[in-house]
Order: C-alpha cells, then sequence, then structure tokens
C-alpha cells in the first residue's frame, strides 16, 4: 500500500481486515531508530505506516496507560476490558477467531448448542456470493455483541465515576503512540509485512467466492 497516497479511510479498513492476532514487534525494534520527518507528506506516510505495523505494540501500550489509571478502579477495569472488546469486535479477523473458540468450547458440552452458534450460510448466484458477506459471533450479527458490550461498559463507566480518568489515560496513550508514530524511522520489513499481509487479505477474500 502506498502510505503516501493512502488515506483515514484506507487506514481503517486495512486495520479492520487486517489479522491482529499477530504478535508485538521486539522492543529492540520497536525503540531501534527516531529521526524528524523531512517533510509534511513524509510525516503523513511514516504515520500511516507505524500505525499499520506496530499496531499491536500500540494497543498494549494504550491498556497498559489505561491500566495504571484503574489501579484503585477495579470496576473501571472491567468497563476497559468491555469497550476494548467491543473495539476488537470490529475487526473482522478478530470476530471470526473469538467466534469460532467459543463455538468450538461449546461444542464440547453441548455440540446442539453448539450448532445454533453457526453462522447463516450465504446464498450464492452463480458460483458468487449474492451479497457481501456478513460477519457473525456465535450465531449473531456482530453488531448484537458491539451494542451490548459497549451498553455495559458505558453503564459501568457511569457507576465508577472513572470516566475522567479514562479520557486522561486515553488521551495520554494517545499521544505516546502518535509521537512514536511520527519519528519512529519505518524499515524495509514494516513495506514488505505490509505487501505480504495484503496480498494474504486479497486472497482470503479470492478463496471465500
Amino acid at each position: 500500500m502506498d502510505w503516501g497516497n493512502a488515506t483515514a479511510e484506507d487506514l481503517i479498513d486495512a486495520l479492520r481486515e487486517v489479522d491482529w492476532s499477530s504478535p508485538p514487534r521486539p522492543l529492540s525494534e520497536f525503540f531501534s531508530r527516531f529521526t524528524l520527518p523531512k517533510s509534511s507528506s513524509k510525516w503523513n506516510s511514516r504515520l500511516k505506516c507505524n500505525l499499520y505495523y506496530y499496531r499491536t505494540n500500540y494497543f498494549i501500550m494504550m491498556v497498559l496507560f489505561m491500566g495504571l489509571g484503574f489501579l484503585r478502579r477495579p470496576l473501571a477495569i472491567v468497563a476497559a476490558l468491555l469497550t476494548a472488546l467491543s473495539i476488537a469486535f470490529m475487526n473482522d479477523s478478530f470476530a471470526g477467531t473469538f467466534s469460532e473458540k467459543v463455538t468450538r468450547t461449546v461444542r464440547q458440552f453441548s455440540p446442539h448448542l453448539a450448532a445454533k452458534m453457526r453462522p447463516p450460510l450465504t446464498p450464492v448466484i452463480r458460483g458468487r456470493p449474492s451479497a457481501k458477506r456478513a460477519i457473525y459471533i456465535c450465531g449473531r450479527p456482530r453488531w448484537f455483541f458491539v451494542m451490548i458490550c459497549s451498553f455495559v461498559s458505558f453503564t459501568l463507566w457511569y457507576v465508577s465515576c472513572g470516566l475522567l480518568t479514562v479520557l486522561w489515560a486515553l488521551a495520554i496513550g494517545l499521544l505516546a503512540t502518535i509521537l512514536h508514530a511520527s519519528f519512529r524511522t519505518p524499515n524495509l520489513k514494516a513495506r514488505l509485512n505490509t505487501f505480504r499481509e495484503e496480498f494474504r487479505s486479497v486472497w482470503r477474500n479470492y478463496s471465500e467466492l
């Protein structure tokens, strides 16, 4: 992907479709080399490339910042976990993997219930799906679990009075993420990894037709 020409919508779509189960990058690579971008276009390209390549590291860093802010508010920790889960459900790969693991676990105790948790079949016309493939989690549309987790988390935020704390932790985490992504020099490995994951995504979508 040409990060210089990629829009914010392209970056969001890429983060939504990419596999988030990959381990974080080593700290020696994460804090390897920092330089000032030579122009605004270079900064724009570097920011998007690093956000995509170090996505798991940034996610863990955000969780750590929020965890430090919630040491004295255990109820807010549960709310933060549910909020993170509702955001993670928006990723296609995570939603599919989560549904598969839950269904596999339920099948060990109740095969009949596990059969009801299968996603509905998509009608196929002339060898192609008749509509865009919808994402299901345990037999329910993805938005159902996103709404449930969001509602419960917002309720816990209100009860724990930790909303101001999470806003500060979120602001510090976002600032640290933007600073790192702006000054961390992208390497050849990051660009090659981007092309490889794009190929996997295209091949996965092609194999599902």
